[in-house]
């Protein structure tokens, strides 16, 4: 994957199209300046992907900067920039990285995934279905941009079409967990409980670490009257990651659907 924001390239580093001239002693100084660059861009380069694994972005956004200074015609080397950006909320600047990784590797379907990511961040739902359906015509068997692109509908509240492609991108990668998480969470809004429950109730019994599916479970089991089973699951999923308790997170940044974001609420407010 390709991640709601945040997959990273692998960075391709082509270091070896450098021409030295002839001459013997020329070629020993270029060749030892070579060998400073490689190190140099080897060392951002694990610095870049160590910051980004600890969650500093900005030590490595600071990174893919310096890195573009070495390498500024590596279109993964933009894209991980822009990565880094998104995950700091600086969505504009991310999507002007991505479209240069795009002008410098047109046929890579990652800036595209990436800068639709971005596009929805900032509630451009079309836009980003076109980057989405871009990505699936370099690759239709892209389960995360099916994923992804079922997002966007769900921002424009096409909740039958976000259904159809969350299914298609769990279908395609059966470990893609949080795709079938989303095919639950739009069951649910499309009225469908019974099914929906069934599918979280998989989802944890696979995955018990699976917070998420543990707060969907809660709030739609309270509804349905299951008052116990409820309250255990929220115990399990707050001890997994207590932002399940805040509903603005929920709603806009986990971005539920508005059904499962009500039935939270009333729990939450034991209603």
């Amino acid at each position: 994957m390709k991640q709601i924001l945040g997959l990273l390239l692998v960075l391709w580093l082509c270091l070896t199209s450098f021409s030295l001239p002839a001459a013997a002693e020329q070629t020993q100084a270029n060749q030892t300046q070579l060998e400073d660059q490689r190190e140099t861009i080897e060392t951002l380069r694990l610095e870049a992907f160590d910051a980004t694994n600890r969650g500093d972005f900005a030590t490595a956004e600071t990174a893919w900067t310096e890195l573009l200074d070495q390498l500024p015609q590596e279109a993964a080397i933009w894209s991980n920039r822009g990565n880094a950006r998104v995950s700091q909320n600086k969505l504009e600047a991310a999507i002007a990285d991505y479209e240069q990784a795009i002008e410098l590797a047109p046929a890579a379907p990652d800036p595209y995934l990436n800068r639709g990511a971005a596009l929805e961040g900032l509630g451009e739902w079309q836009a980003a279905i076109a980057d989405y359906n871009h990505v699936l015509e370099l690759d239709p068997n892209d389960a995360a941009a099916y994923n992804n692109r079922g997002n966007a509908e769900s921002g424009l509240g096409d909740w039958d079409a976000a259904l159809r492609d969350y299914q298609q991108a769990a279908d395609m990668a059966p470990d893609f967990a949080f795709a079938r998480a989303n095919y639950a969470l739009a069951l649910y809004q499309l009225g469908q409980s019974d099914e929906a429950i069934r599918t979280m109730k998989n989802l944890v019994r696979k995955y018990p670490q699976f917070a998420d599916m543990r707060a969907g479970l809660t709030a739609a089991l309270w509804i349905k009257g299951d008052r116990g089973e409820a309250e255990s699951n929220w115990v399990a999923a707050v001890g997994l990651d207590r932002r399940y308790k805040d509903l603005d997170w929920v709603a806009h940044t986990r971005r539920w659907s508005p059904a499962m974001v009500t039935a939270l609420d009333k729990f939450l407010n034991l209603q």
